[in-house]
């Protein structure tokens, strides 16, 4: 084959595009459904199509731009831009080809409007994620002409012969599962390494190297006389444009004359250090030439931090060697695209909440686990082969006949499994909560120790909120993560007693992570505590803000009396108080919520219910900090509370003595 026909050829897939990450993904696709439900509804754009239309691309950007779903400054590009921001949404059926909602779009929309995500159905997830379920199950990515995927079935079959993918199988392997021969072949090798140290970069490899182009680029490098910057453009089988591969020839030169013309020398392998600075792979290649990532430590010592040994060392035959670069060259490249995509493929497969990622593993909850572990293997034939009807609502059995839900059983594999004895569907609502509050404990355990807790508090009084959600998730805004956090501290502080899954009342992952809807902000903390020695059966809610000044005194001093009045008329006979937590209390706040113990409320549909006063304690986060330093038990604050509720003291007055009680709690 003549060099100029050697090109590259997709072998892998991603769900999404990587021109768009788009963290807080839930909410972001609630807002832009929306958004583009909004934007048709103008009657300048109603009948305008989408398509080859960058004028009502650019017009769309705009809009959203104008509704602040977008807080970076403009793109260079507003089409584009407008185009990878709706594409998502697109390949998994919420909008279609003209980015109009589908049925599917207009459901989820519906569902996102009223707030009720509970779940309603057997594999007890929320109803967005159900949709999303089927939706992954049809949703088809198209490799070429001849092959393509459905990741989530073909997934569902891996997980179904392994129970499990660790993250290096999720993130190289299973995108490369692009029809029956790879899917085989790789299933082959997890097969042969079940339980050992896969080597992944050999997969990776024999799997390029069988591609024809990749054998005829191997060809023309091996077979060329003078090797150039020109022929790495030619066997560089670059997806964008050949000219990124022209950097690769000052790195072959460099690898070469330190590892095969055997140069040692501090200039030559300084030479290499500087000639392997390529982009997004530059770290690949320093692992496997230097010992250190430290450039200083590099200079200071050149010799002393080269790897001696590699895939370079000990090869006396050029061919050989080129053989060698030119494998590990895109062996390099492919695994770093793939480390690219894996966020993506992660991001929209846990939208089901049927896979939980943790402990580096991929794998299925508990009832989506058994669910898929009785389907027959034809089922997993659809792995291949597209679907029709991506853009329509389909019930599982619609999609295909082998999703029926064969209740029986499914009961009686978990009640063999897990020797439960459940004779309905309903029936195992407690056990999937109980499996559910066992993992959060363990979370809690590995994740978010005291210290890990007050260095989150004061990451979020501080807002560096990319490094909250680093800590915590990128899936939820900062307001719903602060919530989250408080519901764990308070959690601990109350010594793990009671239902704490049910008391937060935030949206949660399968991976029991925060994830925020479009209309969130809304979630309070209800902690329900029985009688104990120290106090009474009765409720804690607890209001949390991140705002402050005079948008604290707007926003928080109406709604958090609501609530708690409300909650008091609608739980009549049940003492219940609240506990509002905020980086900073401003002065008009404290003295509204203490003055609220003499201020009856009105309630029910005509004011005819009537609370005489309520009990709302205000508190800083710095001094929850506190609280959970010292180990400071539930009760002990419920004995302080109570106390200073009755203090006859003005209330900024008040809330200091508060303050200092805290301080000299133990």
């Amino acid at each position: 084959m003549a060099e100029e026909n050697i090109s590259f050829k997709s072998f892998y897939y991603s769900l999404g595009t990587t021109s768009f990450r788009m963290q807080n993904f839930n909410q972001k696709i609630e807002q832009q459904l929306d958004l583009l439900s909004r934007f048709w509804e103008k009657p300048e754009y109603a009948n305008e199509k989408w398509e080859s239309n960058e004028l009502i691309q650019e017009a769309y950007y705009n809009f959203i731009k104008e509704n602040d779903f977008l807080k970076e400054g403009d793109a260079p590009r507003k089409a584009k831009d407008a185009r990878q921001k709706t594409s998502g949404m697109r390949d998994i059926g919420l909008i279609d080809d003209n980015r109009r909602l589908t049925a599917v779009g207009k459901r989820l929309l519906q569902i996102a409007k009223t707030g009720d995500f509970e779940s309603d159905n057997f594999l007890q997830i929320p109803k967005d994620s159900f949709i999303y379920f089927q939706q992954l199950l049809k949703t088809y990515i198209e490799i070429d002409k001849e092959s393509g995927v459905r990741p989530f079935i073909l997934l569902a079959r891996l997980l179904e012969k392994f129970n499990f993918l660790n993250k290096e199988e999720f993130m190289y392997l299973f995108p490369l599962c692009i029809n029956e021969q790879t899917t085989a072949f790789i299933e082959s090798k997890l097969s042969e390494f079940r339980g050992k140290d896969v080597n992944v970069g050999e997969i990776v490899t024999d799997i390029f190297m069988n591609q024809q182009n990749y054998k005829d680029a191997l060809a023309y490098f091996i077979s060329e006389k003078n090797v150039s910057e020109d022929t790495f453009c030619k066997v560089g089988l670059n997806r964008k444009s050949k000219d990124y591969d022209r950097p690769y020839f000052a790195l072959y030169n460099a690898v070469k004359k330190v590892y095969f013309d055997d140069d040692k020398s501090d200039k030559a392998i300084m030479a290499l250090y500087d000639a392997s600075d390529i982009g997004n792979v530059k770290t690949h290649w320093r692992k496997f030439l230097f010992k250190t990532s430290s450039g200083a430590s590099i200079k200071k010592s050149p010799l002393d931090q080269l790897q001696a040994t590699n895939m370079f060392s000990n090869l006396n035959d050029e061919t050989e060697f080129r053989k060698v670069f030119f494998k590990t060259m895109h062996m390099v490249k492919v695994e770093r695209t793939l480390e690219d995509y894996y966020d993506l493929n992660r991001r929209y497969l846990k939208i089901s909440d049927t896979l939980l990622f943790a402990d580096e593993q991929v794998k299925f909850d508990i009832i989506p686990n058994y669910y898929f572990s009785l389907l027959p293997d034809d089922f997993y034939n659809l792995a291949f082969e597209k679907s029709e009807k991506l853009t329509e609502l389909q019930s599982l059995e619609e999609i295909s006949p082998f999703l029926k839900l064969d209740t029986e059983k499914l009961l009686k594999a978990i009640n063999k499994d897990k020797k439960t004895s459940f004779t309905e569907i309903g029936s195992i609502r407690q056990f999937v909560a109980d499996e559910r509050t066992e993992r959060f404990n363990k979370l809690i355990d590995e994740k978010f120790s005291d210290t890990q807790l007050i260095h989150i508090l004061q990451l979020i009084s501080k807002r560096a909120d990319k490094e909250i959600q680093e800590l915590v998730t990128d899936d939820a805004d900062i307001p719903t993560i602060f919530e989250y956090i408080l519901g764990i501290i308070w959690y601990k502080i109350s010594e793990r007693k009671g239902n704490i899954l049910s008391f937060m009342n935030l949206s949660l992952e399968a991976d029991l992570l925060p994830k925020t809807h479009a209309g969130g902000g809304e979630a309070d903390l209800v902690f329900q505590y029985e009688a104990e020695n120290g106090y009474p059966k009765h409720s804690l809610l607890i209001e949390a803000t991140l705002s402050d000044s005079t948008n604290q005194r707007r926003m928080e001093m109406e709604p958090v009396s609501r609530h708690l009045g409300d909650y008091i008329l609608n739980h009549k006979g049940l003492e219940s108080y609240c506990v509002f937590i905020t980086n900073f209390l401003h002065m008009n706040v404290i003295s509204d919520f203490r003055n609220r113990r003499n201020m009856e409320y009105y309630g029910g549909k005509n004011g005819d219910e009537v609370i005489n006063g309520m009990m709302i304690t205000p508190l800083e986060t710095e001094f929850l900090a506190i609280i959970l330093e010292r180990k400071v038990t539930y009760a002990t604050l419920y004995k302080l509370f109570h106390e200073m509720h009755g203090s006859p003291l003005a209330p900024k007055e008040w809330y200091e003595d508060l303050k200092q009680q805290i301080m000299i709690l133990k």
